[in-house]
């Protein structure tokens, strides 16, 4: 392999590493924030839970909401998050395969 390809690679590989690393980031901030609500704690505000969402944690929201039943009455979580993981499904496929 030439310089350049393994340049390409080691890009591919540290944004496959971001993204996964988001995706954790946001499914936990979906948990901890439905433990707290259940506890009646101090909340993760939500601005937190779309930032993670949008940096690339999109699939990890998608399915903290799902998993914690969280945020699933909220109409723009149940819109928003499915398309972030839409999208960033997408950019993961053509990131891999294209």
């Amino acid at each position: 392999m030439g310089a350049g390809l393994m340049n390409v690679l080691g890009l591919e590989l540290g944004v496959l590493i971001l993204f996964a690393g988001m995706n954790v980031y946001a499914f936990v901030l979906m948990g901890t924030d439905k433990r707290r609500a259940e506890q009646g704690k101090w909340r993760i505000p939500e601005q937190r839970l779309w930032t993670a969402a949008v940096l690339g944690g999109g699939i990890g929201a998608y399915f903290g909401m799902r998993h914690f039943r969280h945020k699933t009455k909220r109409t723009n979580f149940r819109i928003g998050f499915p398309a972030l993981a839409a999208v960033e499904t997408v950019a993961v496929v053509w990131l891999l395969f294209v």
